[in-house]
């Protein structure tokens, strides 16, 4: 674990300018800087940069953060990851907290393999490249397969000649371990000693989704037919397949812009819709689809297209796998190719416009594929058209959303030719409860993600809750007003921060936005330290979500004007009116609240009036009673007016 100091200075270095500028083409206007932002498609700059207060805002996608909070979204990294990629780019040295003994050895031996991975794939792409072997043999056979020199690049492609040990001997005279070399499966230690596991194959490397080697698949240049065509790295500490997905590094930049992962099987596959621009596409290398592997798509987008070839059998085996992706919330299309096609055979046949044209007008939604290829198999035996139906239903039922459930639902009970209603309460049974149908979430005892928007309003309190953030932001540490003192003394000056802390305070309120709620929280445990600055702390503050709203709420001054349009008042500058303005945000904000309770005790005193609950209604009375004398109480506050 990364200590606060070192994270600290990774923030106080990295200019947000300077880091955004690596990877977006920015131009000056006024005090910011614009481009096109690089998480969705754009013809127009509404990518915001802003070096004053040190975070980018796009107001198309509405993503925006801190320098972390960027290279985090931009390369898929982990919070951590994120800060260990600055510290390394600013020369900052990572100062780690104490680890257990343990943790050291863990953490020593995994960076161990990672390095001998790395040696290996510069080893692997040296012999390719440099030797009469590697060229004759590896490289010739790439040309042939259509697989041009900026892909062999691109995809760091190489071979392992057929000596036995000329990678375990090069490796272990520059100092690699023969321990590790074992480890991450690039060699074999039978009872003769150390061997190359990948001996006579051309190497494709896989890189996990912040582009570290951690295996490698190797593809034989034999033609003897008892030879395994392709051999794989073994599970190891730093490569786990099913957590895995070939080319993630390469194209999670353009999933996340195009919002659709496209999937396939292969190596080459991958490699030949890359190289017809199609970069938006991965390979779950061989195995069955696996949770973790969906999981790592739905990190980058919720939209995927599985391309398959024409090989019925195949399809009818994977058709489980897409159940999985459609429980996990996925919008999941089927593109099948001509029979006889493959996705690398069929790429390299086209042109990109050609693909990409094919692409858009022969995918199709899952339910509506499996729903045909079934039909097409049961003909017109009723039986198995009534294990199609149960089949179907199952596959509706895994899906999340109920409205989507509701859309398939109809639109197949049409082309089944069978009552909706019937669908209906397949679905219902299935999802209460029946044996053997339950969400992979709770399988893996993952506690659902809480979203929280700050576009638009999540109850009626979000605008002044997110003004009153917006003023602890930049106004917390001004001073307010003076707070009356005994005669004779000074008075103590009462900052915005305090006031508003106090005031939620005096009414035990918690803002109902959790988000806001924690910044509220951390406010008032941090705001008398001293040297504290709000909008500082915040904008790199370790919860991504919190920095992302802060962000937000500095990107939008537009949005405080709604508030003060509401509230009938007009201002040069917020600051200049702050001791009128924010008592009145505040009250105007208790009333609001004051409302929601009046409803909630109106509501349950008419339930238990209809139950007969005597005891419990004359408590909620009470309450209302107490709720409507601050009721009145604010309302004078208002002039009378309530809530504007």
């Amino acid at each position: 674990m990364i200590d606060q100091e070192t994270v600290q200075r990774i923030f106080d270095a990295a200019d947000i300018l300077d880091v955004v500028s690596g990877f977006v083409n920015l131009k000056k206007r006024g005090a910011n800087y614009v481009g096109l932002c690089p998480f969705h498609n754009e013809k127009t700059g509404s990518f915001n940069v802003s070096p004053a207060r040190g975070i980018y805002k796009c107001f198309g996608c509405g993503k925006g953060g801190n320098a972390v909070n960027f290279i985090m979204e931009h390369e898929q990294l982990s919070y951590a990851d994120a800060l260990r990629y600055l510290a390394a780019r600013y020369n900052i040295p990572v100062e780690e907290q104490a680890l257990s003994e343990e943790q050291r050895r863990e953490r020593g031996e995994r960076e161990s393999m990672l390095l001998v991975t790395a040696y290996a794939a510069e080893f692997f792409s040296g012999q390719l490249h440099g030797t009469d072997e590697g060229r004759n043999v590896a490289l010739e056979y790439l040309r042939v397969r259509g697989i041009a020199p900026a892909m062999i690049e691109k995809f760091g492609l190489g071979y392992c000649p057929e000596a036995r040990d000329a990678l375990t001997a090069s490796a272990m005279a520059r100092g690699y371990k023969a321990e590790y070399l074992v480890k991450t499966g690039v060699c074999v230690e039978p009872e003769r000693g150390v061997l190359d596991r990948f001996r006579g194959r051309v190497m494709f490397p896989v890189r996990d989704i912040a582009g570290k080697v951690i295996a490698f698949g190797g593809r034989t240049m034999s033609s003897d037919k008892k030879v395994a065509k392709y051999v794989n790295s073994p599970e190891s500490e730093i490569y786990h397949k099913g957590r895995t997905l070939y080319g993630i590094y390469l194209a999670k930049r353009s999933v996340v812009q195009q919002d659709r992962c496209i999937l396939v099987e292969g190596y080459t596959d991958v490699i030949s819709l890359h190289a017809k621009g199609v970069e938006n596409v991965v390979a779950s290398s061989g195995t069955s689809l696996t949770v973790e592997q969906i999981r790592l798509i739905r990190r980058l987008t919720s939209n995927v297209t599985i391309i398959y070839d024409g090989d019925a059998a195949g399809i009818k085996a994977s058709l489980r796998g897409i159940d999985l992706v459609l429980e996990e919330g996925l919008n999941a299309r089927v593109l099948l190719l001509p029979e006889g096609e493959d996705p690398d055979s069929f790429a390299r046949g086209r042109s990109s416009s050609e693909l990409s044209e094919f692409i858009a007008a022969n995918e199709t939604d899952f339910i509506s594929f499996k729903t045909k290829l079934l039909l097409k198999e049961a003909g017109s035996d009723p039986i198995e058209r009534a294990r199609l139906i149960t089949d179907i239903v199952r596959s509706i039922a895994k899906i999340p959303d109920a409205i989507t459930r509701s859309v398939y639902a109809r639109e197949t009970a049409a082309r089944l030719e069978v009552e909706e209603r019937v669908l209906h309460v397949e679905i219902v049974k299935l999802r209460q409860g029946r044996p053997g149908f339950e969400p992979a979430v709770r399988r893996q005892g993952v506690a659902p993600t809480v979203a929280v928007t700050t576009a638009g309003a999540l109850s009626p309190c979000d605008l002044e809750e997110r003004v009153l953030i917006r003023y602890l932001l930049l106004f917390g540490t001004l001073e307010l007003y003076e707070e009356e003192a005994a005669e004779g003394a000074a008075g103590r000056p009462v900052s915005v921060g305090e006031f508003v802390i106090r005031e939620l305070a005096e009414d035990e309120l918690t803002l109902l936005n959790p988000v806001y709620n924690a910044i509220r929280e951390e406010y008032g445990a941090r705001h008398l330290s001293p040297g504290f600055i709000p909008a500082r702390h915040f904008i790199a503050y370790p919860d991504e979500r919190v920095s992302a709203v802060v962000a937000d709420i500095l990107s939008e001054p537009y949005e405080l004007s709604r508030l003060w349009t509401r509230l009938e008042s007009f201002v040069e500058s917020e600051q200049m009116k702050l001791a009128e303005f924010l008592p009145k945000v505040i009250d105007n904000y208790k009333m609001r609240r004051v409302e929601m309770l009046t409803r909630e005790a109106d509501g349950r005193i008419l339930e238990l009036q209809e139950g007969g609950e005597s005891a419990e209604i004359m408590e909620w009375i009470r309450r209302k009673q107490a709720i409507d004398r601050i009721r009145g109480r604010l309302s004078l506050k208002l002039g009378r007016t309530g809530v504007k």
